[in-house]
């Protein structure tokens, strides 16, 4: 082949790998962009009746919330709502992280999340006052889904290694005086302090958040950031290309029905 050509060719084939591998950082760098997980906001008079919110776990969703936005917020006394409440299914808990790609980081985060939520909560009344005595929730991590089945497949083995270690949990270790403004479905921010374990590790925790009264349901939405490195957890790494960076939050958006 001659020269003129022969250095055509290997042009050619330079300009292809410079430009697949500015698509490849591209898209990884635009990520996701996935809502966090909060309280879905209550909908006015005016809202669309037919709107109901998404409690898929699909991480691409908006913010699954435990009722229909259109049933508006509850009111109710202490002495009703004592009692014990169970996780309902439509409850998520899930992962942010930030990921890397050749040590530039990604615009947006990796997120991955679950429905296998179960656990319950038990409420005493005291006069008019409302508190929680005690909750226990726990979350199957090996069923985390994120928008990539690659990653998902990773942290089974390394970070969080939930082949190894698939239960998630969270046990309430103070009790919690429920604000009256929550019994009038006012939404109340809240304090979760208790054991969480994670990676077979178990460390005390206080995770804000905030609840809220809507309709039957009891719902809690919070969230957390630690370094790996709290629940003996190293920051996946694949090949010292694609890596995780330090710290990672736990999300959670519990809805509790009567049990």
């Amino acid at each position: 082949m001659p020269s003129s050509r022969l250095s055509l060719a290997l042009a050619a084939v330079a300009l292809a790998v410079v430009l697949g591998g500015f698509v490849a950082v591209q898209q990884f760098l635009a990520g996701d962009d996935v809502a966090r997980l909060t309280l879905a906001p209550v909908a006015t008079a005016s809202a669309d009746p037919s709107a109901t919110s998404d409690a898929s776990t699909d991480p691409s969703a908006d913010p699954p919330g435990s009722t229909d936005p259109s049933a508006g917020t509850g009111t109710a006394t202490a002495a009703e709502l004592a009692g014990t409440w169970t996780v309902a299914d439509v409850s998520v808990v899930g992962y942010r992280v930030r990921e890397q790609l050749g040590g530039i980081s990604a615009l947006t985060d990796a997120v991955g999340r679950t429905s296998a939520v179960t656990g319950t909560a038990t409420l005493e009344a005291d006069g008019t006052s409302l508190i929680v005595t005690s909750a226990a929730f726990e979350a199957d991590l090996s069923q985390l889904e994120s928008d990539d089945g690659r990653r998902d497949n990773r942290i089974r083995s390394i970070g969080l290694e939930s082949d190894q270690f698939p239960t998630g949990s969270f046990v309430l270790a103070e009790p919690i005086e429920v604000p009256a403004a929550a019994l009038t479905g006012t939404t109340v921010d809240v304090t979760l302090t208790g054991d969480l374990t994670i990676h077979g590790v178990a460390r005390r925790v206080s995770i804000p958040g905030q609840a809220r009264l809507t309709g039957a349901a009891i719902e809690v939405a919070g969230s957390l950031t630690f370094p790996f490195s709290d629940f003996g957890m190293t920051p996946p790494d694949v090949a010292g290309f694609v890596q995780v960076e330090d710290d990672a939050t736990l999300e959670l958006l519990i809805s509790l029905a009567r049990a």
